[in-house]
């Protein structure tokens, strides 16, 4: 059911200034006869439901779609400075090793709730977090994959430049090692509806806040091509056991736990590769 609009305006602390007017991506908000911002009826239906005009009204005057400004943080003084967001970018670590146990439930709901405000195209918000609370619930899904890729091998059925699935089996089977899931306690997959304007760049948007916000909480993540390729190509019939609808383009896949592994210091790339057009 689609959430009412309900754009209010407190006029007790509304100045008028009309930023809210100016900054409305769909340019629905006006100034009415009394100077107050508005919006008529039959532009309504146009909105965006970005909210940027809750978050640029600088006394919290502005509601819309049912949310009280006094909900939403302050950005003042609020951002890491350049310096430690630089060292989190760089310092980022695809991360293979991991404790055996489960993340805190609220810091694993944290983690989602704060990368779904990651941006999507139009502003669609469809992008759909598959998630494996549980090391027991990884273990479950990495024995049925096994298992599918055993039958697979048997049939003679691996895909050309796929054929390296049988070492990974092999290496389970003889040593315990868990090449595609890593041993994680986790997996998280996002998804998005292939009708929504750029289903794939939203969940790999997603994915990066996701990302970056387990890192600076100190949980470890790997982006996991080797279980996407697994469960949605070579397996696809283990997206209906995750509960992915048909209609969704699986964008990729992570894991993530508390890493068994620290890293000391940043690395050092050559410089980014850039061409300045025209």
């Amino acid at each position: 059911m689609t959430k009412m609009l309900d754009f209010e305006i407190n006029k007790m602390n509304c100045t008028r200034c009309g930023q809210c007017v100016a900054d409305c991506p769909a340019r629905i908000i006006s100034l009415s006869d009394d100077g107050y911002p508005a919006i008529v009826s039959e532009k309504k239906g146009s909105c965006y439901k970005c909210q940027h005009c809750l978050a640029i009204c600088p006394t919290g005057s502005v509601s819309i779609l049912g949310i009280d400004p006094a909900g939403s943080s302050i950005l003042a003084g609020g951002y890491p400075n350049p310096d430690e967001l630089e060292t989190l970018i760089k310092g980022r670590r695809s991360v293979r090793r991991y404790k055996d146990e489960n993340l805190d439930p609220a810091l694993f709901q944290k983690l989602l709730d704060v990368a779904w405000h990651a941006p999507t195209g139009v502003n669609s918000r469809q992008v759909r977090f598959t998630v494996l609370d549980s090391k027991e619930k990884v273990a479950q899904l990495r024995d049925k994959v096994m298992a599918g890729l055993k039958k697979l091998i048997k049939e003679d059925a691996l895909p050309k430049k796929m054929e390296s699935y049988a070492n990974f089996v092999r290496i389970w089977d003889d040593h315990n090692i868990d090449i595609i899931f890593r041993g994680a306690p986790h997996l998280v997959i996002a998804s998005a509806p292939m009708t929504v304007p750029t289903p794939e760049p939203d969940c790999l948007i997603a994915l990066s806040y996701f990302e970056l916000f387990a890192q600076a909480n100190g949980v470890g993540t790997v982006w996991n091509g080797l279980a996407k390729w697994a469960i949605n190509d070579l397996l696809p019939e283990t997206r209906h056991f995750l509960g992915i609808p048909d209609d969704h383009l699986f964008g990729y896949a992570m894991v993530f736990g508390y890493p068994d592994v620290h890293f000391t210091r940043t690395v050092q790339h050559s410089p980014a590769l850039i061409h300045r057009a025209l």
